[in-house]
């Protein structure tokens, strides 16, 4: 059994290990953006920013707060937020917010409540099409962005030319009772990680990853590959299964934006019951991807950490699988950490580093948890219940 047991370890483990070292030197390979300062005067384009909302009157006012202290003059740009249904005073917020360039729609005039399965994508479908902007930017309700946002954004889209540009995002770690702080931690590091996979896939187009707090693409791409149709019954997806769609019909047109301008700041879970519920939401659509190599990466990932927590209840039973359990825990703990040292300090966040090896037993056991519950259970989201 142990001679068995450490062969698997070994495939396992060599797997993995190529996969973090191909995205650390990828992650390190990504250049700078740096904004070109023409002599001719360039014109800059109109965006649209679209901010889905359900149940976000703690947070939109801040969100609408940075949107209108951007460097990016007023009168090219929009934005456009879709109160989705809710039970709040988000909208009265956002109605009475005094700014001439926010608008507010009412998903309830075009879609009851409960008639479909992906609120999200109908909320930026309907405001897509009445936007004005030659290129759409999405973000959520609960995100805060740096002043250059939408200068940086415009500047590297008129450089590259690309249908659609990902771009970071990190957790805001605020003040909060002891359990929260560490549930914050975790997010952030697990977050991060995540963040760095993004860039570096995206970079080498290995596969298609972004997130939709901090994401543009233009409208004609939108329209040209139909929009969301055929993905508008999964209930989340509104960035990565598009992102797909776009990347099939213009690969070379897919870009990672980096530059420490355009990180966007959002919200943690304040609970464990509301982390589980976004990260089964997150792992709710591994089985829809067209892309096979992330399914093959999330298969290898999801499989890797289950091989781990089988060796843990086997060594019960035997002990000599107690150690080559350590073995592989701190093995990867060391991997991980290569990758994720440029990536903190790409965020300012070297200082969670610390806490990172103590986070590794959560990691592993919710990443089994959520990926199996992603396939085979419900999750709430913003108060409905979604399968």
């Amino acid at each position: 059994m142990l001679q068995a047991a450490i062969i698997i370890s070994i495939v396992l483990f060599t797997s993995y290990a190529v996969l973090i070292i191909f995205y650390a030197i990828s992650w390190r390979s990504i250049p700078a953006f740096v904004e070109q300062k023409n002599k001719v005067e360039i014109v800059m384009p109109f965006l649209s920013i679209i901010i889905p909302a359900r149940n976000e009157r703690l947070y939109i006012k801040a969100c609408l707060a940075a949107l209108q202290l951007q460097t990016y003059p007023k009168h090219l740009y929009e934005v456009i937020v879709v109160d989705d249904h809710s039970e709040d005073d988000t909208a009265a917020i956002v109605k009475n917010y005094p700014a001439s360039n926010v608008q507010l729609i009412s998903l309830k005039d075009f879609v009851e409540s409960n008639a479909i399965n992906s609120y999200k994508k109908k909320a930026i479908e309907v405001a897509l099409l009445q936007a004005k902007g030659e290129l759409i930017i999405t973000t959520d309700a609960d995100c805060t962005m740096p002043t250059e946002w939408l200068q940086t954004i415009a500047a590297f889209y008129k450089q590259t030319n690309a249908a659609l540009i990902v771009m970071p995002v990190v957790f805001i770690n605020n003040n909060r009772s002891f359990g929260e702080k560490l549930l914050s931690i975790f997010q952030s590091l697990d977050f991060m990680v995540l963040q760095g996979i993004t860039g570096a896939s995206v970079y080498k187009k290995a596969h298609s990853m972004c997130n939709g707090a901090n994401l543009a693409y233009t409208k004609a791409a939108f329209i040209a590959v139909n929009g969301f149709k055929g993905i508008d019954a999964i209930a989340s997806g509104d960035d990565m299964l598009l992102m797909h769609k776009i990347f099939s019909r213009y690969p070379d047109a897919v870009k990672f934006l980096s530059s420490q301008k355009v990180i966007v700041q959002t919200q943690p879970a304040n609970s464990l019951k509301a982390f589980f519920n976004q990260r089964i939401r997150w792992a709710s659509k591994a089985d829809k991807y067209d892309d096979k190599r992330i399914t093959a990466v999330l298969a290898l990932v999801y499989f890797f950490n289950v091989w781990i927590l089988v060796l843990l209840l086997a060594a019960a039973f035997n002990g000599s699988l107690a150690l080559l359990f350590l073995l592989l825990i701190i093995a990867k703990t060391l991997l991980e950490l290569v990758l994720l040292y440029p990536i903190a300090d790409f965020f300012s966040n070297k200082k969670l580093l610390p806490y990172f090896p103590m986070a590794q037993p959560f990691h592993i056991c919710y990443t089994v948890i959520a990926g199996w519950l992603g396939k085979f259970g419900t999750y709430q989201w913003k108060g409905r219940k979604v399968k």
